[in-house]
């Protein structure tokens, strides 16, 4: 954990890359000394430079064998921002705002499976997404929608759809148009 505040934070991690964490994947912080965990939905992610890898653009002709190398040996810095959108604690999940941001240098994990379905059962956190300022919000409910979609039993995948799209649709009757876009992006992808 790098940064935090009630709304999100933001980690890095040090990963090679089939081991990212994808956007509109649902993660999970502790917080509150353990008492709660924060989960939230991962809504950018940067691949940070370092002074090498300028040093290496620069260079006209650049053999291939010094980028597999960089991308082999050397640990890209990778930053990663999630946005809140509920909380567990104990046994109980709660789609809103965290009481409590987590604290810096905690560790990040994927939600299970278990979580994922359990977390999204209900539709509210679809409200803070598409409040939120900072995030391509179009983009990041498609994505949550299908790692929530995928996760689900094949024969509960069209219901959970349904139901969201539902919970879509009474949130975004004054915008038809970003409710078709989604709509039928979801539609397409699933």
């Amino acid at each position: 954990m790098l940064r935090s505040d009630t709304t999100g934070f933001t980690f890095g991690c040090l990963l090679p890359e089939p081991e990212v964490p994808l956007f509109g994947d649902f993660v999970k912080a502790p917080a509150q000394q353990g008492l709660t965990e924060i989960i939230g939905v991962i809504h950018n992610i940067v691949i940070e430079d370092d002074l090498f890898v300028r040093q290496l653009i620069a260079a006209p002709d650049l053999p291939d064998a010094y980028i597999q190398d960089q991308r082999r040996n050397r640990q890209i810095p990778i930053e990663v921002s999630v946005l809140s959108v509920g909380y567990s604690s104990g046994n109980t999940m709660i789609q809103g705002l965290p009481p409590q941001p987590p604290v810096t240098l905690d560790y990040i994990k994927r939600c299970s499976i278990n979580d994922m379905i359990a977390f999204t059962d209900r539709q509210d956190y679809l409200a803070l997404i598409l409040n939120s300022k900072e995030t391509p919000v179009d983009e990041l409910i498609v994505a949550a929608l299908q790692r929530a979609s995928g996760a689900r039993p094949i024969e509960d995948r069209a219901l959970f759809l349904i139901q969201a799209g539902k919970e879509l649709a009474r949130l975004l009757s004054d915008d038809l148009s970003k409710l078709d876009s989604i709509l039928r992006r979801i539609q397409v992808n699933t």
